[in-house]
């Protein structure tokens, strides 16, 4: 992305509302990022950008060699796996666990039985023996706990081999053990598919996967920084993209903030 600024029309207030600017930012292939900020801090909007969802206002972005705007987005999408809030409630709750997986084979939530292969059955035993989550084989999604379900939509992401791999809060809503089994099961599928580049959207640096390479902090639609996640999330930076003073720690491969005052 280079140059990129996101704004929506609001009608109501007769305004224009700034959700992205100035926004420079590139991914290469084997990066394992994470972009951290507050509540309409331009998250999402950003994301939308990288998974071809969305054009910019102005500036250019280049998403798999391709420039949004110049390409068909919907044949650019097919390069690209996402696991994003409300797939796990579009998903037909009656498949088994092994059927959900599959479904990523076509890019759709039904399953087509006609166009799934025996290779395609094969990579899915095989990814959800990858992710830990072959125990839930024939269960049904439906039954499955939330953690579960997580577990199963990041397998279902990689079933078509995707050149570019998008997580929108994935821990979101988990309990402590559930986060901690979806965190590694990101850090598996890194080891995997070591080329494979990916953008984790959170809130939290304790839910920072350990294989994360770097990190991006927006604040107000701007970035504050971004880079190596070393150099990036320091007590300073983070204190400055949440407007609150925090001690950030790193131990053992994982990420955590501490508040030191409350505003």
């Amino acid at each position: 992305m280079s140059g990129v600024n996101v704004w929506r029309w609001v009608a109501a207030e007769e305004r224009r509302a700034v959700l992205l600017h100035g926004i420079d930012w590139t991914v290469e292939r084997g990066e394992h990022w994470v972009v951290l900020g507050p509540n309409g801090a331009g998250k999402t909007t950003l994301l939308n950008l990288a998974a071809a969802f969305s054009h910019p206002s102005e500036g250019t972005v280049e998403v798999l060699g391709e420039t949004l705007g110049k390409v068909d987005m919907r044949r650019l999408r097919e390069s690209i796996g996402t696991v994003e809030p409300g797939l796990a409630r579009r998903i037909r709750g009656r498949y088994t666990a092994f059927e959900v997986v599959l479904t990523g084979a076509t890019g759709s939530i039904a399953l087509l039985h006609d166009r799934i292969t025996d290779a395609d059955r094969t990579r899915a035993d095989r990814l959800m023996g990858e992710i830990g989550v072959e125990p839930l084989r024939d269960r049904r999604f439906e039954d499955c706990s939330q953690g579960e379900r997580q577990r199963l939509l990041l397998a279902r992401s990689l079933m078509d081999e995707p050149d570019l791999l998008l997580l929108d809060e994935p821990t979101t809503g988990l309990d402590l053990p559930s986060r901690e089994r979806l965190i590694a099961s990101l850090d598996t599928m890194a080891e995997a598919n070591a080329d494979l580049p990916t953008v984790m959207v959170t809130h939290h640096l304790e839910e920072i996967p350990a294989t994360t390479t770097h990190a991006l902090l927006l604040r107000d639609g701007a970035i504050v920084a971004a880079g190596p996640i070393a150099a990036v999330l320091t007590s300073a930076t983070v204190s400055t993209t949440f407007e609150i003073e925090v001690e950030v720690a790193h131990n053992t491969g994982r990420w955590a903030a501490m508040v030191v005052r409350t505003p």
